[in-house]
C-alpha cells in the first residue's frame, strides 16, 4: 500500500509538471523514479524548449558527478557527444533493477534511439547523505558508456 501511495504521489508530481518546469529532487522520490524522470526528460529533450531534458537530468545529478561532468553547459556538450546523443529524443526505454541497498541502486537501462538502434547503460543512483537541501535525496552518481545492442529492424 505504501508503494502504491508513493507511485501515486510520483504520478501527480510528474504529470503536473509536464516538463514545463524541471522537477526538483526531494526525499519522496525513489531511486527508480529518479532514473525514470531523467529518461523521460531526455526522451522529450526539446519539449517545451531546447535541452530541458538535459536540464532535468542535471537537476538529479549527484554533486560528485557534477564535479566530474562540469557545469551545465559542459554537461550539455557531453550529452550531445557521440557517446550519449542516442539518449536525446530517444523512442523508448526500459529500466531493470540490478541491485538496491539503503544508499545505492543500480539499474540496467536499455534505450531505443531515434535511429532505431538499441543501447544498454548502467545507471547508478545514490542517496545523498550530507547536510543541506539534498540530504536524503536519491541522485545519479554515474551512467556508463553505452553498449550497442544493434538495430531494431
Amino acid at each position: 500500500m505504501t508503494k502504491l501511495i508513493s507511485y501515486f504521489i510520483f504520478f501527480i508530481i510528474f504529470t503536473t509538471n509536464s516538463f514545463s518546469e524541471v522537477i526538483k529532487p526531494n526525499k519522496k522520490i525513489k531511486p527508480d523514479q529518479v532514473v525514470e524522470i531523467q529518461l523521460k526528460g531526455l526522451m522529450n529533450n526539446d519539449n517545451p524548449y531546447t535541452d530541458i531534458g538535459i536540464e532535468q537530468t542535471w537537476e538529479f545529478a549527484h554533486p560528485k558527478n557534477k564535479k566530474f561532468t562540469g557545469p551545465l553547459e559542459k554537461f550539455k556538450i557531453l550529452l550531445n557527444s557521440d557517446s550519449y546523443k542516442m539518449l536525446l529524443n530517444h523512442v523508448d526505454h526500459n529500466i531493470i533493477e540490478v541491485k538496491t541497498t539503503d544508499s545505492m541502486a543500480a539499474y540496467e537501462v536499455t534505450v531505443l534511439g531515434e535511429e532505431k538502434n538499441y543501447y544498454k547503460f548502467r545507471w547508478i543512483v545514490e542517496k545523498y547523505e550530507l547536510d543541506g537541501p539534498l540530504n536524503g535525496c536519491w541522485l545519479t552518481t554515474g551512467v556508463s558508456q553505452p553498449v550497442s545492442l544493434g538495430s531494431s529492424i
